[in-house]
């Protein structure tokens, strides 16, 4: 079958992550091949950028250009050759995030963003960029989020940042998911059951939900 890149995305807090097992499970219920990774992260280098630019202090564009490179590193050597497989690529946050927490928080150019998307991003060969198929975009009120935050660990650069900077964030994804047809809003501060429903109705509703040919349905 053919490769699926699907993305989560939303501020810290507002649950994502805990829904990554259960769409693993989905998916290979039906017979496919499931590939899981993260970002920043991904890759052994991506991995020890991720470190530098979660804990680090370091300006806006350095941090841009940190994440761009760990991200490069991880279309080539995992993403790219899981979707010519035909794998269902599960990834937590791709460069939605960089717009939402680079561009919407720390309020950097939206236009070098696009600039350093365009340079990592492009197929060979082609014109258009790798994109997720679907994004679903666990939308939250950063108030919400930093109470499910409060103690639950010890928080790095970016979840120790106060709420003004996560309704930037919030705003970020709101800009990036206006007119982008794969993205899909989830209620995400409804009980945990009932953002699942609302995953597994979209996914259905898209028919990504296909059995792999040989398996049971």
């Amino acid at each position: 079958m053919k490769g699926l890149f699907l993305t989560l995305e939303g501020i810290d807090g507002a649950g994502k992550s805990s829904h990554i097992d259960a769409l693993e499970a989905l998916f290979r219920a039906r017979g496919r091949q499931v590939t899981r990774s993260r970002e920043p992260g991904g890759t052994p280098l991506a991995e020890t950028l991720r470190g530098l630019i979660l804990e680090q202090p370091m300006d806006a564009l350095t941090e841009s250009l940190l994440v761009f490179a760990a991200r490069r590193d991880h279309v080539v050597r995992v993403i790219e050759p899981a979707l010519a497989r035909g794998d269902v690529v599960l990834c937590d946050r791709f460069t939605d995030a960089t717009f939402a927490y680079q561009g919407g928080g720390r309020g950097f150019d939206a236009a070098v963003l696009s600039t350093l998307e365009r340079w990592v991003q492009s197929k060979t060969g082609a014109e258009a960029l790798l994109q997720p198929d679907i994004t679903i975009w666990f939308d939250l009120a950063p108030e919400i989020a930093a109470e499910r935050l409060a103690g639950a660990r010890v928080p790095d650069k970016f979840e120790s940042q106060p709420v003004e900077f996560f309704r930037r964030v919030a705003a970020g994804y709101a800009a990036r998911a206006a007119g982008e047809p794969r993205f899909v809003r989830i209620d995400a501060a409804r009980p945990r059951e009932a953002v699942w429903q609302q995953i597994e109705a979209a996914l259905a509703g898209r028919g990504l939900l296909a059995s792999a040919a040989g398996s049971a349905p």
